[in-house]
């Protein structure tokens, strides 16, 4: 495995499934978990306004909801608006806290990343933390935020974290790890572990949702990519999950949704279409990162087309 900035993490990163064996730290329902908002000022305008169709709604950002927004009143409005919610950080915002700059953009990319790849998030991370010195009571609150938090919705317990059930920028949840048979052996042990009924994460940038039974139980992993940018190919809208007690409006628009029985009480998990105003975001990211930027050779084919991933890959 390569090392090296962007690739390795710190051990501080680490925390494993037994943490979660806790009471709850808050009920949810319906819960809404949000994560790689990515700085997205206009991904964030249509999280409140889904939000505001549901008024009990709880709202969990769960990391990078920073990332492209090096204007410094983006930055500041963006962590307003999100620190009203619960909210835990992500890599970005481990590392806009840090003082050892070390590690870059702490992704912890595997080894099918391209270094290339790798260095121009560093490069984004560094700029964005110039942004990040200049606010230093926005970056201490961003320091404070846990890496993980434990909901109940109706009788199920779910497990809300940025990367997996072992660390911070873990890739046990990408889909590609998700459908390999050693890690789905290992799965229905890290649950046992952690006594969850649902993981819900992020960080890998791309979404699946993946069902399975254990010993008698039924878990998942919801993992929605990313709010703040395309994730299907020929698509331009993020993704964010919902898990409730109750179906979804029938005008929110689900992607993908499984229903199953947890302690006695239906639950109902979805991927929702996050459709924000697309032309005046990317004029936004074009404003910020113009041709040649670290962001723009590495995420504009992206934000405009959206990635080489299907529906059909993410939710099986």
């Amino acid at each position: 495995m390569s090392t090296g900035a962007g690739r390795s993490c710190p051990a501080s990163y680490g925390y494993g499934p037994t943490v979660f064996r806790r009471a709850p730290d808050f009920a949810a329902d319906p819960l809404y978990v949000i994560g790689g908002l990515y700085g997205n000022p206009q991904a964030l305008d249509q999280v409140e306004r889904i939000a505001a169709m549901e008024p009990a709604a709880t709202l969990a950002f769960n990391g990078d909801f920073h990332w492209f927004d090096t204007d410094p009143a983006v930055f500041a409005d963006i962590n307003r608006r999100v620190l009203r919610h619960i909210a835990l950080r992500g890599n970005v915002e481990t590392e806009l806290a840090a003082a050892d700059a070390g590690f870059g953009c702490g992704c912890g990319y595997p080894d099918d990343v391209s270094d290339a790849e790798v260095e121009r998030s560093n490069q984004i991370l560094k700029l964005l933390r110039e942004t990040a010195l200049t606010q230093p009571l926005q970056r201490a609150m961003l320091g404070g935020l846990p890496m993980h938090a434990l909901a109940q919705v109706g009788g199920a317990r779910v497990g809300i974290v940025h990367g997996d059930v072992q660390a911070l920028a873990g890739w046990r949840f990408a889909q590609d790890r998700l459908d390999d048979a050693e890690a789905q052996a290992e799965l229905p042990d890290q649950f046992r572990k952690a006594n969850v009924d649902i993981f819900a994460s992020s960080h890998t940038c791309l979404p699946a949702l993946r069902r399975f039974d254990a010993e008698g139980r039924a878990h998942a992993v919801i993992n929605n990519g990313a709010a703040g940018m395309p994730n299907f190919h020929g698509t331009l809208h993020g993704v964010i999950s919902r898990i409730a007690t109750t179906p979804p409006p029938d005008s929110l628009p689900v992607l993908h949704q499984q229903t199953w029985e947890v302690g006695g009480r239906m639950l109902h998990v979805a991927a929702v279409a996050l459709e924000y105003d697309h032309p005046r975001w990317q004029e936004r990211f074009l404003a910020d990162w113009p041709p040649g930027s670290a962001a723009h050779a590495s995420y504009l084919e992206r934000i405009a087309h959206g990635p080489a991933y299907t529906l059909q890959q993410a939710y099986r």
